[in-house]
């Protein structure tokens, strides 16, 4: 005969208190006291108990698990965000599903499965730009799961949101350059639907203004935050009469893209141009040259937008909607100088 599964009163016993303490020491840590719960710990650990986390999210009415909304999950960028989500759902025994929303096969209908109770006990967002069907299941309230946006936003503001300052960059990223010498700035944008770079513009020729400065139309270059876009960039900018001196890239991948562009057409950063990014993913210190870049607190960012949506959660009624804002700062390297004339 295989041995008896151990149980909650064989901890109970060993430990030398009732169930119910047993049972707040392992749910519930901040509940009881430090040396009652080493106690029940070691005395779980030796009689080799464990939750049953199926059943207690069963009792609960909960799945035990949220699921991640990635624009794209290859992209770099998300990757401390998801970690930082990953440490506070660890803290909390919460499983996670990561959900590629922009995979060709990925259908708003399959998307919207996930958004209801049954399937999750709560969303993060990590893509601003969900259909419109999505959003308005997702309001609705009826049989949905509480949905916490982290990085983007909608811009009608229906959620709760966690992101950084994103218009404050832009105005790091244009105070920087202009404070270097350079007057002729360019800008490589995201997509024109994108709430980051409505923001990230906005700080941009905000700070511009002040200075006294203007960007020309034909310094500004469309993008969509990826290699390819920067890379774009880079022609236009070499087709231009009159080159900027410096750009400021809405991405570190578009930057990547722009400087690479260039250096195979024998153009230097910073000897010729100088480039600021925006994100600092892990690749920009490594990069050649090392890129200046405004710096996201991307673990920060998903741990903040967990420990908010872990709340919502256990609300008893509606939370109000909030928005979260995060500093971000300039981090100064190799790829800008002061203007040469």
């Amino acid at each position: 005969m295989e041995p008896k599964a151990p149980k909650i009163t064989d901890v109970a016993r060993l430990a030398g208190v009732s169930t119910a303490t047993v049972s707040r020491a392992l749910s519930k840590p901040e509940s009881v006291a430090e040396s009652t719960r080493n106690t029940v710990l070691a005395a779980a650990e030796k009689t080799g108990y464990r939750v049953n986390l199926s059943a207690r999210n069963l009792r609960r009415q909960r799945t035990g698990a949220i699921v991640i909304l990635v624009p794209n999950i290859g992209n770099p960028f998300f990757s401390e965000i998801l970690a930082g989500i990953e440490t506070a759902l660890s803290e909390s025994d919460i499983n996670m599903l990561v959900v590629d929303t922009r995979q060709a096969h990925m259908k708003p209908q399959l998307v919207l499965e996930y958004l209801h109770a049954t399937r999750a006990d709560g969303i993060i967002a990590l893509d601003g730009s969900l259909p419109d069907a999505i959003l308005a299941v997702a309001s609705s309230g009826i049989g949905a799961p509480p949905i916490i946006f982290a990085c983007e936003w909608t811009p009608g503001g229906e959620f709760s949101s966690v992101r950084a300052n994103n218009a404050h960059g832009g105005e790091l990223a244009i105070t920087h350059l202009a404070g270097l010498g350079h007057r002729i700035i360019g800008m490589i944008t995201g997509p024109d639907d994108n709430v980051l770079t409505h923001a990230r513009s906005k700080g941009a020729i905000d700070a511009l203004t002040e200075k006294g400065l203007a960007m020309a139309p034909e310094h500004v270059f469309a993008g969509d935050f990826s290699l390819d876009a920067g890379a774009r960039a880079a022609q236009s900018w070499l087709e231009l009469d009159q080159r900027p001196s410096a750009v400021f890239s809405q991405s570190d991948q578009m930057a990547f893209g722009f400087i690479s562009e260039l250096a195979r057409q024998g153009i230097s950063v910073p000897g010729d141009v100088s480039v600021v990014g925006f994100d600092d993913i892990a690749i920009a210190q490594c990069f050649i040259p090392a890129l200046t870049t405004i710096r996201q607190p991307r673990k920060k960012l998903g741990l903040t937008a967990a420990r908010v949506l872990i709340e919502h959660i256990g609300a008893s009624s509606n939370p109000p909607i909030e928005t979260t804002i995060l500093d971000v700062e300039l981090i100064e390297r190799d790829s800008t100088r002061a203007f040469a004339g």
